[in-house]
Formats: structure tokens, sequence, C-alpha cells
């Protein structure tokens, strides 16, 4: 199935709180590791989010930031942890895109963890400072081609899904363009406010704010389809570029959890996804309630892994690119 087209076709199952105490697991408290700083999208996702799973299992679920060498850090904590389901995981692109770019990781996307469910999906934006001058996708190509090695572009960090869309355009357009890695969006976005870089793959729901305020311009969406939240914003699709970008998040828990516990994780996540309060959380920020089932989850990870091995491979990327 066509990537965006599983994003389209995920349900979302139907789940209700069970009554105190008519389960053994789960008998304590619970930890949810995220592999980025406090304060962005992924780590809100999973505060919202666990909190209403929490509702639900009777048992807190406390937050563990764990960020460092792009989510690899946190990541590989959730993969070494005890197999009793105890211990979940937000993972995001870069869970994908680290199972190509990291040479020597140490854990195996694929077989040591397995997935619970995907939580929420937020819009890529392509945007411009308006100093810039460049106002329109043509605009930009011809800047590119114009000023061959001089237009700059900031990302997330190296190896995020922000770098890999611009890989695409460099790619699709053969023109040179310097990649700016940051730590994190934040302040990327701080140097693309400033003028200090020509453009930036975001996420719509911290761009909109500031697009709406005309101290960005938005180029296009990395969308299918127009965005609901910017209908007025052309897709980079409609403006000849094969470009679909986002930033997702799903939840996982160590491989070999037992069956009890990966039922009433899936049920309570289902569950969290569905309440009054994610729903509003969601769509306040922008970003998508996702959901489905393990499963769907699986071969999903599995298709944004092929999909990054590609454009790795043809943009040459490496982790210190």
């Amino acid at each position: 199935m066509h990537r965006r087209s599983f994003l389209r076709a995920l349900p979302l199952a139907a789940g209700a709180p069970w009554e105190a105490g008519a389960q053994a697991w789960p008998a304590r408290a619970l930890r949810c590791i995220v592999p980025f700083p406090p304060g962005g999208t992924t780590d809100l996702v999973a505060r919202w989010v666990g909190a209403e799973m929490a509702r639900f299992l009777g048992q807190v679920v406390v937050v563990d930031n764990r960020p460092g060498a792009g989510t690899v850090i946190g990541v590989d904590a959730a993969a070494k942890a005890s197999a009793d389901g105890y211990t979940l995981v937000s993972v995001a692109n870069s869970f994908c895109v680290n199972q190509t770019l990291v040479k020597r990781l140490p854990y195996d996307a694929l077989r040591d963890l397995q997935p619970i469910g995907l939580m929420g999906l937020s819009e890529h934006v392509l945007a411009t400072h308006p100093a810039s001058g460049i106002r329109t996708v043509a605009e930009l190509r011809a800047a590119a081609y114009r000023r061959p090695g001089q237009l700059s572009y900031a990302s997330f960090g190296n190896g995020t899904s922000a770098h890999l869309a611009g890989a695409m355009l460099q790619a699709q357009w053969g023109a040179a363009l310097i990649h700016v890695p940051y730590k994190g969006q934040a302040p990327a976005l701080s140097d693309l406010l400033a003028g200090q870089v020509t453009m930036m793959f975001g996420n719509w729901p911290e761009f909109r704010t500031h697009v709406n305020s005309g101290q960005l311009v938005a180029l296009g969406m990395a969308t299918a389809r127009r965005s609901r939240d910017a209908p007025w914003v052309p897709t980079l699709i409609e403006q000849g570029l094969q470009i679909e970008s986002n930033s997702w998040s799903g939840l996982m828990t160590r491989a070999g959890a037992p069956r009890a516990a990966s039922a009433r994780l899936e049920a309570a996540l289902q569950f969290a996804l569905q309440s009054p309060s994610v729903q509003q959380a969601f769509e306040g920020a922008g970003i998508t309630s996702l959901g489905g089932s393990p499963e769907q989850f699986d071969a999903f990870i599995r298709t944004e892994i092929d999909m990054y091995a590609r454009v790795i491979a043809q943009a040459g990327i490496t982790a210190d690119a």
C-alpha cells in the first residue's frame, strides 16, 4: 500500500476503560521514554497520550526524556529494558532513518522493539524568510540555479525528516543547496526567523503563527493534498515537486512483552486517542490523530525504513553529513 494511502486508511479501534482491579496487569507505574528534549511536539504528544493511557490502565505513566545521538540513546534504553511491557518508548521518523543511517546501531528496529500503535502526525511546510525575496517554489528554483551552493536549508538535525526532505528537493532539481543541521526544530526555526538560513521544512503547528503573522512565507505544504489547517497554501506536488514530508510519532515497547500486557497497551492507546482531551489537544496543535493496530504500525515502519533508505542512498547521506 502506498505510504499516504496507508496513513489515510488507519482506523481508530474502539476502547473503553477497564474496571478497576479487573486485570492484574499493570501492577505498578509505567515509564514512557521520549528520546527528545521536553517541550517539543513529540514530547507533548507522549504526555497527552500518556495521561489518558494512565487513566485507562489505573497506573501512572511517567515520561522520561532521554535525548541524544539522534534519538539512539533513548530508543536503546527501551530496547534493553525488561520485556514486561512496563517500559514504553515514543518513536518518530528518526527511528526508521537510523536503521539505515547509523551503521553500528546498538539495537535492531525490527527485532528488539514491538509496535503498540501510531499516535499523531504533523504536516511539514516549506517556508522561507521574507527577506530572501522568495515567495513561490518557482522563485526558489530560479534562485537555486542562479546562486548554486548559496542557498541554505535548516533541519532538526542530520538524518531527520526535515533534512531528508531537503535532500529530496536538491535531488529533484539537481541544484546545490547547503544543509545546516540544528539540535532540534526550535533553534533551527529561530535562525530561520532571524534570516540566518534561506528555508526550512518544518512542522506546520510550530510554523503557522509565524506564517500567519508574515514573519515567514509558506511556499508549499509537503502533503498529498491541501492541508485542512492551511487550505490556502498549495502543496509542493501541485508545484511540480514529488515531496511528501511530515513528523509522526508512535508508541513501542520491548519485544517479547507478555500478550496480556501488549493487548492492554494497545487498548489503552486507542482509548487515549479517542478521549476528548487528546482530541482537543491534537486539534489545537494541528496534529492529525492516527491510531491503528500494531500490525498496521509494523507495516508502516517497514515502509518508512525502505523509503528513507532509498533517499539516504540516492543523496549519499552519512551519519556525519
